[in-house]
């Protein structure tokens, strides 16, 4: 059984547990170098991605975690997306580069602009969603909003522009769909 780390330094991590473990996978709060070497994978949650890169800088973790990103499957939602991204604009900022992606932050307006989806028939949230701007061809995209990706794969990585985890039907296709990604790449 894989293990599935969030990355828990802020944004929304706890509500992952059920679907990560409806989905057939260990949950692992991660916050140290020593708790990503535990994860088969990683889920990048919703959030602030400014505040993430700050608390990440601070506790000195962006070398491990471009080391495990290189290495394991990785899930970005939303904040997450933006980390992921070869490039952020709006405006710009860095990040670990691990899709090949361009993503426009606050893409879908501010906070007042949020609102609620489906994709595959499950209820999503687009918080201050980032939009996927521009893919490579090697990316899939599983699911579109307003002729934008909100949802692809460049195996072994994964993001979604929208929380699949805030709808309280366990597991989200989401979920289901990136533990099978993991299962494809888990090496015991």
């Amino acid at each position: 059984m894989p293990t599935i780390a969030v990355l828990a330094l802020q944004g929304c991590v706890e509500r992952h547990r059920p679907h990560v473990e409806a989905a057939g996978a260990r949950f692992l709060t991660a916050k140290t170098p020593a708790d990503f070497e535990q994860a088969d994978a990683f889920i990048l949650p919703g959030g602030e991605s400014t505040t993430m890169l700050k608390l990440i800088a601070a506790f000195d973790l962006e070398a491990p975690l471009a080391r495990a990103f290189a290495a394991k499957p990785v899930w970005g939602i939303c904040a997450g997306t933006i980390l992921m991204a070869e490039t952020v604009l709006n405006p710009p900022q860095r990040s670990f580069g691990v899709l090949p992606i361009t993503v426009l932050r606050n893409g879908y307006g501010r906070q007042l602009d949020s609102a609620e989806g489906e994709v595959d028939g499950y209820a999503v949230s687009y918080i201050r969603a980032p939009v996927i701007d521009e893919v490579h061809a090697d990316v899939e995209t599983r699911a579109t909003r307003n002729g934008k990706p909100v949802w692809i794969v460049a195996a072994p990585h994964m993001a979604t522009t929208f929380h699949a985890e805030l709808t309280l039907d366990f597991p989200s296709p989401m979920h289901r769909a990136f533990v099978d990604l993991v299962r494809a790449h888990y090496k015991p």
